[in-house]
């Protein structure tokens, strides 16, 4: 099968913004605040850099990096006592069967109108990147994110400070620059926001509208609904806030279902993806392991 280009009008915008900010943070917010040939000019370049570095390495990452494929073999084995969940049709109670491509679908996976495939923990169909976030690529999406944000709002303070030093320079490329990081700031943090509440939640965003319906239908017919993949937040990441606090470290914290089990592995992406995207633990699972004797 011939692989479609990744190359878009969106992604041609997303390419144009980091190009803009970085030119004009760099030359522009920092020459103007410190001077480029200064000791915090320097310190702030590199800085600034390194950050608009990784974020530009993550996002061609999950620009370029399949995000899960079915295998043309998959079967789903009902009789795996290992396995003590299968997703169902919503009608009909028959396992999940694609039409499309003509294979069983896994757990979590779901049908792709754009990609025209079905995708292993399928997220989204994101035209930002022109490509789905799904089981593959959904960890160096979320790090593309969180790099995102820190460069706007580094870039966005830098552009305030350099207000600071001469407030009528360049007043028009400030305005049209501050609008535009701040509109980015405010989106990319509720972005990111959301992408770590599902994470905690260890949901994707179609499993948690699916959530919402099934929720509702429960409720109306006197029962509790609750996600199955939901292990609790230790167990989903271990958490964001350890991160933030230790992401230097090389600390294993135990088994993580999406960024892996390693924080600073987390950022420089040297972990991929967990598992083969086939199967996931679910609650009933760590509920047994937990009844067993010790």
């Amino acid at each position: 099968m011939k692989r479609k280009s990744r190359f878009s009008l969106p992604v041609s915008v997303v390419v144009l913004v980091i190009a803009y900010i970085y030119f004009s943070t760099l030359f522009v917010f920092v020459d103007r605040w410190f001077g480029l040939t200064t000791s915090p000019g320097i310190i702030n370049a590199v800085v600034f850099t390194a950050v608009a570095a990784m974020c530009v390495f993550s996002y061609t990452v999950s620009l370029f990096t399949d995000p899960g494929r079915v295998p043309s073999t998959y079967m789903p084995d009902i009789e795996d006592s290992q396995n003590p969940i299968h997703e169902i049709k919503r009608k009909g109670g028959d396992l999940r069967y694609c039409q499309k491509c003509s294979h069983y679908k896994p757990p979590r996976a779901h049908h792709c109108r754009v990609c025209q495939r079905c995708v292993l923990r399928m997220d989204h169909h994101c035209i930002w990147i022109n490509n789905c976030v799904g089981h593959a690529n959904y960890k160096v999406f979320f790090v593309f994110l969180v790099y995102a944000v820190i460069a706007c709002i580094y870039s966005l303070v830098l552009l305030v400070g350099s207000l600071t030093t001469d407030p009528q320079n360049d007043e028009e490329q400030s305005v049209i620059s501050g609008m535009l990081l701040i509109l980015l700031s405010v989106a990319l943090s509720v972005l990111l926001g959301w992408h770590i509440y599902l994470v905690l939640e260890n949901k994707t965003t179609i499993e948690y509208h699916e959530g919402v319906r099934a929720m509702w239908l429960a409720e109306k017919g006197g029962q509790v609904y609750s996600h199955p993949y939901d292990l609790g937040a230790y167990e989903n990441l271990t958490t964001i806030l350890f991160y933030l606090i230790l992401m230097a470290l090389d600390i294993y914290l135990g088994s993580l279902q999406v960024l892996g089990p390693s924080i600073f592995r987390w950022m420089c992406l040297a972990s991929g993806h967990i598992g083969s995207g086939l199967r996931f633990r679910t609650v009933y699972e760590y509920s047994a392991a937990e009844s067993l004797p010790k």
